[in-house]
């Protein structure tokens, strides 16, 4: 058998082995597609696609949530010589302002998707007055539902290694998306990487709640293993967001040998586990997490170590990684069975060019850092200063990369590609690291970025949004991720220009975290009024000077009396918070356990800063109690106990 060069050759060589995704759809639902017969759907719906008129070289957009449906969807185009382009399924207005903006970047895109979402997008594109780029995507659109007979195969074409593959849009950007275009010969290539590193085998067992819109998801958890020919679990990610627990289940149901998870997933693991037992729970064949997609913070590894140990999961599995979609996915990765390794090194010497400075663990200035190994083969790796030379060992500088598995460049934006390389033909990751005994700390971003949840923001997108609200513009308000030491996580702080009383201030936060949450999905842990925003002679905003000053408390007078306000408001709405009804009743106790914390019928979730994924969990409880009564997107249309409850008893009444 040759070896592939292409992702068809990869699927060609893989059919023959006795192996299968398996798609676990709940506790006691699950479908079994071997890899022959995924070659047969995919061709089978390539069918259906060129009959709608798509053909080599076109852009099909997957909106799609289910992950069968995705998986036959990509091979489709792979198979067709039609470039997938993965799109995430959000219930913000944001993700349905960024697909527009892709489909418009891509020209004449084809889409495969859920009716359902799509009419969301065609609903949304109405609303904004721009109903005209919906109905160009309807006229190129297939709905997964509408599809059952995938008898009649299509034509394949014959891929080579230069030829696009497919392109991957940077994930919770939304102004200005970015596709980074990947060739055959790039995934290949950091496949063969990735399995030499981390001596995948076919005696290998994967399982992964990861998105398919994910690069770790779709390159990691599915190319790599359809590649090396591993028996494959996949979980849907909402079903893990809904029910964490069935996560390590499953692993320890299907005997998994790999899994993975951002820190976001060991977080909401630990966190709906709480003090219950996992004795019930085999993890001993488990020899590799996959720990990346975000900043990994060292503590909640050992936590999540800990907490898992008398499920027989052994200390060395946890395998923190690099990497990044310029490079296809994997960039470096620690030696298979080798325990985990850290430094502490002083905060304030991490700058390009500086060599780091080793402290106590005690040390007030200390930041530990996590190993994420070493380079794979097929990939170079490189610390440059701000001229692009190349720094020694030891000394913190720009991550570098360059190899048969990075990308040429983002798709028709010269203006990005131009400053994605250097002069001398590396591509500048935006990461800031050190190299010490050969193995790769990363220490920061050298561009602003801003980590939630697996998925990375970009501040200017985010402030974007929050401008909207009464009174605000262009430098008044600064979004920034503020690290926090102890957990080596971001979270979400806005900094809002405000000289008046505290008190003014209480509705202008309210709004901008009604429309952050309400528009984005994500979750604001603080809103700080600032008489000043600290810039560059240039006029460039430095949120790491607000970052600091937050950090070493210098608004705490301020926040401490933004508190006390909120809680003599609660405090005089008196009955108005309190529950008026049965089912108000019901939804308070539902959306009290999920934020953690009690609220008013009258609150709006969206300005108390309830994210997506506390949505979803709200959603899920409800739909437990009320089956089928309430979608999730409804959440949006009615933000409190109050308005929500009347609309659920409206419903109610009308099947009686």
């Amino acid at each position: 058998m040759s070896e592939p060069t292409t992702l068809t050759e990869l699927l060609e060589n893989s059919r023959r082995a006795r192996r299968a995704i398996t798609y676990l759809e709940g506790e006691n639902q699950r479908r079994v597609v071997g890899f022959g017969e995924l070659q047969e759907r995919a061709l089978g719906l390539l069918h259906h696609l060129q009959r709608l008129g798509a053909k080599r070289g076109d852009k099909l957009i997957l909106l799609l949530q289910n992950n069968e449906a995705f998986i036959d969807a990509f091979w489709a185009g792979i198979l067709g010589g039609i470039v997938p382009v993965p799109v995430a399924v959000g219930i913000s207005d944001e993700h349905r302002r960024k697909l527009l903006r892709i489909a418009a970047r891509l020209g004449a895109p084809f889409l495969f998707a859920e009716r359902k979402a799509f009419e969301r997008i065609a609903a949304f594109a109405s609303e904004t007055g721009d109903a005209a780029a919906a109905e160009r995507l309807r006229s190129h659109a297939l709905f997964a539902e509408e599809l059952s007979d995938y008898s009649r195969p299509g034509e394949p074409c014959t891929a080579g290694p230069n030829d696009i593959a497919f392109i991957q849009f940077s994930s919770g950007s939304t102004s200005e998306p970015k596709g980074v275009v990947l060739t055959h010969g790039n995934l290949v290539a950091n496949w063969r990487g990735a399995a030499t590193a981390a001596n995948f085998t076919s005696d290998d067992v994967s399982l992964s709640w990861m998105p398919l819109t994910h690069d770790m998801g779709l390159i990691g958890m599915h190319l790599f293993m359809l590649g090396s020919q591993i028996e494959t679990y996949l979980m849907p990610t909402d079903l893990f967001v809904r029910r964490p627990m069935l996560w390590l289940q499953f692993a320890s149901q299907v005997g998994a040998t790999i899994i993975s998870s951002p820190n976001f997933g060991y977080r909401h693991y630990l966190k709906v586990l709480g003090d219950r037992s996992v004795q019930g729970l085999d993890l001993s064949r488990v020899r590799l997490i996959f720990n990346g997609a975000e900043p990994i913070s060292v503590p909640l590894a050992h936590e999540f170590l800990d907490r898992l140990a008398p499920a027989k999961l052994a200390r060395n599995a946890m395998y923190p990684v690099y990497g990044l979609a310029e490079a296809s996915l994997a960039v470096s990765f620690p030696e298979p069975g080798a325990p985990l390794r850290s430094v502490r090194l002083d905060r304030h010497q991490l700058t390009v060019g500086a060599p780091v400075r080793h402290v106590d663990p005690g040390d007030t200035d200390a930041v530990e850092l996590m190993a994420v190994g070493r380079v794979i083969p097929h990939c170079e790796l490189r610390i440059a200063g701000d001229d692009d030379a190349p720094l020694g060992a030891g000394h913190v500088g720009h991550i570098q990369i360059r190899g048969a598995n990075v990308t040429r460049g983002y798709f028709e934006n010269p203006p990005a590609n131009a400053a994605l390389h250097t002069a001398d033909g590396w591509v500048r990751t935006g990461d800031l690291g050190v190299v010490e005994d050969g193995q790769l700390y990363v220490t920061g971003r050298a561009k602003e970025i801003i980590f939630v949840n697996g998925q990375n923001y970009y501040p200017h997108d985010l402030e974007a949004v929050a401008i909207r609200a009464e009174g605000m513009d262009l430098g008044k308000v600064v979004v920034a991720g503020v690290n926090r030491p102890e957990t080596q996580t971001d979270d979400l702080v806005v900094f809002v220009l405000h000289r008046a009383d505290v008190a003014d201030f209480l509705p202008v936060a309210n709004e901008i975290a009604r429309l952050l949450s309400e528009h984005t999905g994500l979750e604001v842990a603080e809103l700080v009024p600032v008489r000043r925003i600290p810039k560059t002679t240039s006029g460039k905003i430095q949120r790491h000077l607000l970052e600091e000053e937050y950090l070493a408390g210098a608004f705490a007078a301020e926040l401490a009396e933004l508190r006390a306000l909120r809680e003599r408001l609660r405090a005089a709405a008196g009955g108005g918070q309190a529950a008026a009804s049965e089912i108000e009743q019901r939804l308070k106790e539902i959306c009290d356990r999920a934020l953690g914390r009690e609220i008013g019928v009258t609150d709006n979730l969206f300005e108390i800063g309830a994210s997506s994924l506390k949505l979803i969990e709200i959603h899920e409880q409800l739909d437990a109690l009320y089956p089928n009564q309430v979608e999730l997107t409804e959440l949006l249309d009615y933000p409190t106990i109050a308005d929500l409850a009347a609309h659920l008893e409206g419903k109610l009444a009308t099947q009686r």
